[in-house]
């Protein structure tokens, strides 16, 4: 099906979304910020510390992303909220001329497993910098993205590794809930909306039950959390499927770290909007080029005097110039230039793919796309061959 289908402006004045079509479960909709407008489903690559790895802005709004994510927690600490804050925030101190998410930092802290200890109010944990003891909270959570100036701020969450008991994952579920609260209590930047994140492991009635407790709150869009942390790919397809489009209609859906092109096609047809991996940019630096056609292994030999491009199908600049001969040359001698070329290809790639993917929403055709999609990105898939 494709239609209007509706559009709602969100509790925070400046944004909106809006429904433009769905195909079962999948939507193409229209996210609207006081930077930038993104067209959903999209991807937004990750700015650790307030870069792209390897990237220049332009660069990266070459590939289409028109919204990043930096890292709370690694700009707490290194360069610090303060000084960015004296430089007219994250966006205009990094030159990003578009949106960009933050997340709460809680993630970072959480996987400090020997370096912190929670309680009810928040977390004190040592800096994996220089040792220092350091308290997050709720509240400072939300001031170092006041600071930050992000357009969007992800609120503090507990989230449970991989294989939790359900005892330990009902104590996350009311953390976050009672931190959520606390949360939307601060005072945001100007035109910074703020989401919520439904936590709940491998557990659909707790995903469930942490989802209705967060739904009626003044969120401007709700994130599902706690995925892609050590349960099998299976298991997380199948609760996105039961669950995924339950979270708000007329709010963006946001699968945070998360993923794989597979996991990018289930999931689109799941009902999620809005998703950032260190994926791409990683197998780039590993001198793995993402394709329709599976991933290339730039460091085969089969490659070495190859003086195609990655990919005859992709329009990228990288494509457009430069020979799998001379990449595999340059991921071989561990060159920078060939890291930043796979990089700029990979998000060009990640870009690409949902592109295509709102083109079909809107044609009605996702579902046989998307399977035919994954199913030939297998056959090709060249890593772990020889």
């Amino acid at each position: 099906m494709s239609a209007e289908v509706g559009a709602g402006a969100l509790p925070t004045k400046g944004f909106a979304f809006e429904l433009r079509a769905e195909d079962g479960h999948a939507r193409r909709a229209t996210f609207t910020t006081p930077r930038a407008v993104v067209e959903t489903p999209t991807f937004m690559p990750v700015g650790t510390a307030a870069t792209v790895k390897g990237l220049t802005p332009d660069e990266v709004e070459a590939t289409g992303a028109r919204m990043i994510l930096a890292n709370t927690y690694h700009l707490w600490l290194r360069p610090g909220a303060e000084l960015i804050a004296r430089r007219g925030g994250v966006t205009r101190f990094m030159g990003w001329e578009h949106a960009l998410l933050t997340d709460s930092g809680g993630f970072q802290v959480f996987s400090l497993a020997g370096l912190r200890k929670v309680d009810d109010d928040g977390v004190t944990f040592r800096s994996h910098l220089d040792g220092a003891e350091k308290r997050l909270t709720p509240e400072e959570s939300m001031r170092v993205q006041r600071l930050l100036g992000s357009t969007v701020a992800m609120v503090l969450d507990v989230c449970p590794p991989g294989g939790a008991a359900r005892p330990e994952v009902e104590e996350a579920m009311r953390r976050t809930t009672a931190w959520a609260k606390r949360c939307l209590e601060t005072e945001p930047a100007e035109g910074q909306a703020r989401f919520g994140i439904v936590q709940g492991a491998t557990y659909l009635d707790l995903r469930r039950a942490h989802l209705a407790e967060l739904a009626p709150m003044a969120f401007d869009g709700l994130a599902l959390g706690g995925f892609s942390v050590g349960e099998p790919v299976e298991t997380m397809y199948e609760l996105l499927d039961a669950m995924a489009h339950e979270l708000p209609r007329q709010k963006p859906r946001y699968l945070m770290g998360v993923g794989t092109p597979y996991d990018l096609l289930k999931a689109i047809g799941a009902g999620v909007d809005l998703f950032d991996c260190v994926l791409p940019t990683r197998n780039a630096r590993n001198g793995q080029a993402l394709t329709w056609d599976g991933r290339v292994n730039l460091r085969q030999a089969r490659h070495k005097e190859d003086d195609g491009p990655i990919s005859e199908a992709c329009g990228c600049p990288v494509c457009a110039r430069f020979s799998r001969a001379y990449l595999r040359h340059l991921v071989k001698a561990n060159e920078l230039l060939g890291h930043r070329l796979v990089t700029q290809h990979n998000l060009s790639f990640y870009g690409e793919l949902v592109a295509e993917a709102r083109r079909q929403i809107e044609a009605g055709t996702y579902h046989s796309w998307a399977a035919e999609a994954a199913k030939r990105m297998r056959e090709g898939d060249e890593v772990g061959r020889g």
